[in-house]
């Protein structure tokens, strides 16, 4: 029998469309990461680096997951692919702006709805606790998704990944 590890099982899941609508309850804060629990599990793997709040690079960045994944056939056990945010990257990952330094602004909702579509073909968001702390900003504020994990710090990840082998691409 083949060896199924948690990241197989849940793109499976992903990919079969499994949903349980009304059952999960409502968690406090995103499940938190360290280094070691941070896997190169597919021979090609990527980290993009947003650490920006400007909505057209957001987007941009989207766009080339989008094409990035698409080469792969939006195969999961081909690539994987992270987005570690820190600083004004985190924005587009909280439940609200209200008491946020980017309280006031709005977000196009087009762009949540295009990260869900991403994350359904695995990819995943490490957002920084030490963007957390230093905005005082409650790590409930992360949106619920099982996608989004939080890591101890956004940079000292992004040089972990890819000390274990994870290609860094950066929008700008």
């Amino acid at each position: 029998m083949a060896d199924i590890d948690r990241r197989h099982v849940l793109a499976a899941l992903a990919a079969g469309g499994a949903a349980i609508a009304g059952t999960t309850a409502a968690r406090a804060a995103p499940k938190e990461l360290n280094f070691a629990d941070m896997k190169k599990d597919t021979e090609v793997a990527c980290v993009y680096h947003c650490d920006f709040g400007d909505d057209k690079r957001y987007s941009a960045m989207l766009r080339n997951i989008n094409n990035h994944l698409s080469v792969y056939d939006f195969d999961p056990f081909k690539t994987k692919i992270l987005i570690v945010a820190h600083s004004a990257g985190i924005k587009y990952h909280l439940k609200s702006l209200a008491g946020t330094p980017w309280e006031g602004k709005e977000i196009d909702p087009d762009l949540a709805k295009r990260m869900d579509g991403l994350a359904k073909y695995g990819v995943e968001v490490y957002l920084c606790k030490i963007t957390f702390k230093a905005q005082k900003l409650d790590l409930s504020l992360a949106k619920d998704a099982d996608y989004i994990k939080l890591v101890p710090s956004g940079v000292a990840t992004v040089a972990a990944l890819q000390g274990k082998g994870f290609a860094y691409l950066k929008v700008g």
